[in-house]
């Protein structure tokens, strides 16, 4: 049986998803999640604490149980993004380039990378939101960019540059 509860946080309401074991997915959206039993099942513990630890300002020193339902390659982009430190940013571009590196191929696409992050089960967790465009574009978040500047901003990022490039792009 998969079991839903809703963390409040100080970006809203996010949605987590379990199977009884292992967390399987974390979403902005409660639609996303239409058919599951709403319950605080001991398997969201551990993220629970995880996130309070975050929202906190501090960095968690775990992560907790996932059960990714993904591609090898949208795997292989999201241990990249586990990698990238607190309160840093990498672009799409530095991403290809290490995964082309990796698979001694000349280049690789900055919009798969792109695709990847999106498809991200468990955004904050595994913080494709430390991922920005070229020039410090933010570009697109699942939860949206003000979400993302929210995010940085508690992790220390100099999220600065980021707003004055938001707010040249409108």
């Amino acid at each position: 049986m998969n079991y839903l509860y809703r963390y409040s946080s100080k970006i809203g309401d996010i949605y987590l998803l379990s199977d009884g074991t292992y967390l399987i997915g974390i979403s902005y959206d409660l639609n996303k999640y239409q058919n599951y039993k709403e319950e605080r099942h001991s398997s969201f513990n551990e993220t629970i604490r995880w996130l309070d630890i975050y929202f906190d300002g501090k960095i968690p020193n775990f992560i907790p149980k996932l059960k990714y339902a993904t591609t090898a390659f949208k795997e292989e982009v999201w241990d990249i993004l586990l990698q990238i430190p607190y309160g840093k940013t990498r672009t799409y571009n530095d991403i290809a380039k290490e995964i082309a590196f990796k698979k001694g191929i000349k280049k690789m696409s900055a919009q798969a990378i792109g695709t990847a992050c999106r498809c991200n089960d468990f955004p904050i967790i595994i913080p494709c939101h430390r991922v920005i465009g070229t020039n410090n574009n933010l570009l697109k978040y699942t939860g949206g960019s003000d979400k993302k500047l929210f995010l940085l901003n508690l992790e220390g990022a100099d999220i600065q540059k980021y707003e004055k490039r938001k707010n040249n792009d409108r």
